[in-house]
């Protein structure tokens, strides 16, 4: 029951009581300035995204703990999270403003705030500026340059590459977007280390080539709103059976790349045994040829143990490192 719910009632017994009118004072509340506060607080709560925030700031803490080698830096990983958290939620606003017209077409995505009209797009982009900036002046002022410099380029791929071009035109646009997503845990390493060396290289591609399978299960869940909306993602272009071809290709280059980290001298045999022992579950999941019928639920799966599996080796990197 909500709050204004409990109010109204509450009036109502007030009114019964008392012989007073409240039939005109309840619209007036529940229409009032705070619940319009509280509407618009929502909607540009929900134009940062949240979940996808959330989802890359556990990336984000697997890098720092890679590169800090057992150290604690408590205020340092607050500040890279909020710089990260900042950058991320500005590309969500602008994504949202770019994104608007083809949300609108798709069922998953029509109550989006500004597929909605909610929020204009003049503020929305004022919204994202504000953020964005806000998100590389703090990583650039409280951590480091570097750090400022590869959340930068991971906004720039994101928002003037990925959503206002290549989704639209390409079917490998997920190719150049996974760069954009795999930076998070990069920015964490280089928050520490303060160099891009092997170990941010391994990073970058690791998170880039996960993106890859983690998408294409996203596009055949959705295949059907992609179409509607005229997406060339390569499930709606291409077919099941290409997308199964290269959902299993990017999932052996994943594993190869993951335990790079290990051959490399940066992360133990435990990481090194989930990553090859989870890889090859993944992959035995994705193997079948699923039946048409049974499609959104072998995706499903696929989508759903691609979150495990970055979970588990976020967490494990930052656990189970080496000294290199």
């Amino acid at each position: 029951m909500t709050k204004a719910t409990i109010a109204a009632r509450a009036a109502d017994s007030l009114g019964s009581i008392s012989g007073a009118d409240t039939a005109a004072s309840e619209p007036q509340f529940a229409d009032g300035p705070i619940r319009r506060i509280g509407t618009a607080f929502a909607d540009y709560i929900q134009l940062a995204k949240p979940g996808i925030i959330f989802g890359n700031l556990v990336s984000v803490a697997g890098g720092f703990f890679l590169a800090a080698h057992g150290q604690f830096h408590l205020i340092l990983l607050l500040k890279v999270f909020a710089g990260v958290s900042l950058v991320i939620a500005g590309g969500c606003a602008f994504n949202n403003v770019i994104d608007r017209d083809i949300d609108g077409k798709m069922k998953r995505t029509r109550k989006r705030v500004l597929a909605q009209g909610r929020v204009s797009p003049a503020m929305a982009l004022i919204y994202g500026v504000a953020l964005g900036a806000g998100g590389l002046g703090l990583l650039y002022g409280a951590v480091n340059p570097l750090s400022a410099l590869l959340a930068a380029i991971g906004f720039v791929v994101y928002v003037g590459i990925y959503s206002f071009y290549l989704k639209r035109n390409s079917t490998y646009s997920t190719v150049v977007g996974s760069l954009s997503g795999a930076m998070p845990p990069v920015i964490g390493y280089v928050a520490i280390s303060g160099h891009f060396d092997l170990g941010a290289a391994l990073l970058l591609l690791t998170f880039s080539l996960w993106q890859m399978p983690h998408s294409y299960a996203i596009g055949i869940l959705y295949r059907d709103d992609y179409a509607a909306a005229s997406i060339p993602v390569l499930p709606v272009r291409h077919g099941l059976k290409t997308a199964r071809r290269h959902i299993l290709a990017y999932i052996a280059a994943f594993v190869a790349a993951a335990s790079g980290l290990t051959v490399a001298g940066y992360t133990g045999y435990a990481y090194l045994a989930v990553a090859i022992l989870g890889g090859a579950y993944w992959f035995s999941m994705a193997l079948p040829v699923p039946e048409e019928g049974d499609v959104r639920r072998w995706a499903r799966r696929l989508f759903g143990f691609s979150i495990l599996i970055i979970l588990a080796l976020s967490l494990l990197m930052g656990i189970d490192y080496r000294v290199v």
